[in-house]
């Protein structure tokens, strides 16, 4: 059994952009950069992927997903405020001395 290859990111995107260049087949860009071709076409997939995220759309889709886990926090930070409130004035209706012990 033979040692894994590692590949480095700039052979990886070479290749990859060899293959979205569409000139030679699979099996050709394999034997050329001696890379198996289901790699190459995972790069390929990979970098037709994420192309978006070097001209800055990536940028734009990072805030959106910030500003909804946002304001998903500000729900779920609500939700507890009414939560509290709640338990507060039932604890303070049941102990009788605004919810404190003594």
């Amino acid at each position: 059994m033979g040692k894994r290859t590692r590949y480095t990111a700039e052979f990886k995107a070479r290749v990859a952009l060899d293959a979205l260049r569409g000139e030679l087949t699979l099996a050709e860009l394999s034997a050329k950069h001696g890379a198996h071709p289901n790699l190459i076409s995972q790069w390929k997939r990979l970098a037709a992927e994420n192309m978006a995220t070097v001209f800055g759309g990536g940028a734009v889709s990072d805030a959106k997903s910030k500003d909804a886990e946002l304001e998903k926090a500000h729900a779920k930070i609500g939700q507890l405020v009414v939560e509290r409130d709640f338990l507060a004035a039932a604890s303070g209706r049941l102990l009788g001395n605004g919810g404190r012990r003594s």
